[in-house]
């Protein structure tokens, strides 16, 4: 690509993302902590208060937004004036997995590649009028996170995911220092699985301990999102495609999720 065909792709970039209210990226340093499962209910949360609003899956390697949303085995289209995003209750979706034909076969890149890919897609998918734009991040403050920081231009704010552990707490604190240094607002710190109630006792059990994260928070001088519960039934409804948000509205989990969205529009504001 050379450098004309890079600056208008770039321009093109500008133009699509104009027409978006707000770009909030939600990332953590560490697997495992349910970031992407909080990145659906956010997106779908937000959907449900009348926001439009679309999913960009980031992560070039193992997308797995297309399973969160039920959306297996459907690709986007393209037209002559770009590409079409998935869309499920209202809800759109970019990701790799939307376009691969084989859900079993690695995509082995290095990061130039990544970032050639997650440039196109920007620039060439028709993503409209919306009021947000979630991204959904991998693991760690690498090729990804920061190319998608740079290609936008202009991130509203970030959203760190943590577990209670001490383990995680460590690795969510250089996500916090990562977007302070690429000058992108950090939206808080969410603190996921913090503690479960027992299904058949009723007693909360603190798989992880419970308020690292509000201690992080407070000491990196960010605000706290609040502390989500693990609920048996996210991890059934990230596998079967099912929306929590409209099949479950009052479980622990959900009205932990509206709380936390609750201060991401008080502060967006």
């Amino acid at each position: 690509m050379n450098n004309e065909e890079l600056k208008a792709m770039e321009d093109q970039i500008k133009i699509r993302m104009s027409k978006i209210g707000k770009k909030i990226m939600v990332l953590s340093n560490k697997g495992g902590v349910g970031k992407t499962s909080f990145s659906v209910l956010l997106a779908q949360t937000l959907v449900s208060l009348g926001r439009k609003t679309a999913l960009f899956d980031s992560d070039v390697c193992g997308p797995s937004l297309v399973k969160a949303l039920g959306l297996e085995g459907i690709r986007m289209a393209m037209t002559q004036t770009g590409i079409l995003p998935l869309a499920k209750d209202h809800l759109m979706l970019v990701s790799m997995g939307a376009i691969s034909e084989d859900r079993d076969a690695p995509v082995i890149w290095r990061g130039p590649m990544k970032t050639v890919f997650l440039r196109q897609i920007l620039a060439e998918t028709e993503w409209g009028e919306l009021d947000y734009l979630v991204i959904d991040s991998p693991p760690g403050t690498g090729d990804e996170p920061l190319s998608m920081i740079q290609l936008i231009g202009n991130m509203d704010g970030g959203i760190i995911v943590t577990t209670p552990q001490e383990m995680a707490l460590l690795d969510s604190r250089k996500c916090v220092t990562f977007l302070k240094d690429l000058k992108v607002p950090v939206l808080g710190i969410l603190e996921n699985m913090s503690g479960m109630v027992c299904p058949h006792c009723g007693k909360e059990v603190e798989l992880f301990q419970k308020g690292g994260g509000k201690k992080a928070a407070g000491e990196m001088g960010v605000p706290f999102l609040g502390e989500i519960p693990f609920e048996p039934k996210i991890v059934e409804a990230m596998d079967k495609g099912i929306n929590l948000i409209l099949s479950d509205g009052d479980s622990l989990a959900v009205n932990g999720i509206k709380r936390a969205v609750e201060k991401i529009e008080a502060s967006l504001k």
